[in-house]
């Protein structure tokens, strides 16, 4: 994740890494199917090659504010995704434990570990929630036809801040149940 970070969405390196760059770049697929995430790798795949081939392909033929869409877009879609995507993987195949434990073995500080523990609880669990929100709209019939497009955001946007908030919250009194922060070294 941190390479993919670096050296395709930072560019570090300059031209005697850009060989790697495709490299980096499949290795979130690849790592998807290793899991056995076939949709996911098949899904950011596509995404990947098709804003890839935009930027480099059709970019280059089109001219005025279509060249500024299609550039903003696909090069931005081909620069982010991979670490979201790498990211994506990361929090979905591995455990809080095994996280907190890897960044005690590299010896970081409580302080960076116990935000970032909660952090990887969180996504996940964020998305449960929108997709509960998105069910209880379902059933009392919001939906983007019928006239009700301003009333979508405001049923799906303020109940996702206030759970984002309230998740946050459980999330750190559990870190902190568990013993991270405290004075005593934890086991694994």
């Amino acid at each position: 994740l941190f390479n993919i970070a670096l050296f395709v969405l930072g560019s570090a390196g300059g031209g005697s890494v850009e060989p790697l760059v495709p490299v980096l770049c499949f290795m979130p697929a690849v790592l998807f199917i290793s899991a056995k995430k076939w949709k996911q790798a098949a899904t950011y795949t596509i995404i990947y090659l098709a804003s890839w081939l935009t930027y480099t392909r059709l970019v280059p033929l089109t001219t005025g504010a279509i060249n500024f869409i299609l550039l903003g877009c696909s090069g931005m879609l081909s620069r982010f995704l991979p670490g979201i995507a790498m990211g994506g993987y990361l929090v979905s195949t591995t455990t809080v434990s095994e996280f907190t434990a890897a960044m005690l073995r590299m010896r970081l500080s409580e302080k960076i570990i116990i935000p970032l523990s909660v952090m990887f609880r969180f996504f996940p669990t964020v998305a449960e929630e929108w997709s509960a929100i998105g069910d209880a709209m379902r059933m009392r019939g919001v939906r983007f036809g019928g006239g009700k497009a301003s009333a979508i955001l405001e049923y799906r946007i303020v109940p996702m801040m206030i759970c984002s908030v309230k998740i946050g919250e459980e999330l750190s009194q559990a870190a902190l149940t568990r013993g991270l922060g405290g004075p005593v070294k934890r086991t694994n």
